[in-house]
């Protein structure tokens, strides 16, 4: 059985080894860019979100306030690349696959939203090349990991209450999708 990891590769055509680029050498993305570079993405992304023109991509984001979004997103990032705890500090461990469970993870989504975003890094001027790429590559593996952990996810609640007879169903879990 393939990995989360095996399978967001297969998927995204992004080697672990260039998703985890940001990790790579002495450059830390948050201090070579400034903080400032992640908020303005963040805006310029989910200001493309919420202007979609797909009924059902906007949908995945209607519970959501936008700036929240923002925060949340903008926190995630300075973290991930090297700044300050920030959405630590807040919301705790980021675990994402727990985190966006909540939403239609599938491979249509996954590609909407790679396309906002990197529409969004390519008119984000705070951004040189190398970082483009470099953050394209973990987004798009990060993309295709999420659909590959929430898929696991519900197929082993699944199995756990459609087909244990010692576990009643619950009325909000996947099965409708199996």
């Amino acid at each position: 059985m393939q990995s989360l990891q095996e399978k967001a590769s297969e998927w995204s055509g992004v080697s672990t080894v260039e998703a985890f680029g940001i990790d790579e050498g002495n450059i830390n993305l948050c201090q070579k860019l400034g903080t400032e570079a992640f908020l303005n993405l963040s805006k310029n992304f989910y200001n493309r979100v919420y202007e979609d023109d797909e009924e059902w991509f906007r949908s995945i984001f209607a519970n959501s306030e936008k700036q929240k979004a923002i925060e949340n997103q903008y926190e995630f990032l300075v973290q991930r690349m090297g700044g300050p705890t920030l959405y630590s500090q807040r919301r705790g461990h980021p675990a994402l696959i727990a985190r966006h469970r909540p939403f239609p993870m599938t491979h249509q989504a996954a590609q909407r939203w790679l396309h906002h975003m990197e529409q969004a890094l390519h008119t984000t001027p705070d951004f040189d090349h190398h970082s483009k790429t470099t953050l394209i590559n973990f987004f798009r593996h990060t993309a295709y990991f999420l659909v590959a952990g929430v898929a696991h996810k519900d197929q082993n609640l699944h199995l756990l209450t459609c087909h244990n007879k010692d576990h009643p169903p619950i009325n909000h879990h996947p099965c409708k999708n199996f």
